[in-house]
């Protein structure tokens, strides 16, 4: 979905039906910028990887015309209540994929 050699800031809207679309198997992080998360409609769940050993992942459920702001450098992941619209705004240099192992 992003482009991680791109320069500039990247403004992305897509419409997503199944969490294999919004690689939830996944967490990704961007190291260049914070990351603005909007769901349009719909439903979706955005959760960030735990920082330390033993802690659980963090969850914020955003309904249409919600947003929320991933720290520069947080990993995180998004899940699908329902079949939804997301934008995204960020720096996307330095992006990366990282599959998500099951504990």
């Amino acid at each position: 979905m992003f482009d991680p050699e791109r320069d500039g800031w990247q403004l992305m809207t897509f419409h997503v039906e199944t969490d294999a679309d919004v690689h939830a198997d996944h967490w990704e992080v961007h190291s260049a910028a914070d990351e603005v998360v909007s769901c349009l409609s719909g439903g979706i769940r955005l959760y960030f990887r735990p920082q330390q050993p033993g802690e659980k992942e963090e969850e914020i459920k955003l309904a249409a015309g919600t947003a929320a702001i991933v720290p520069r450098g947080r990993w995180h992941r998004i899940a699908l209540d329902a079949p939804s619209d997301i934008m995204s705004v960020t720096l996307p240099r330095g992006s990366r994929l990282e599959k998500r192992s099951e504990a």
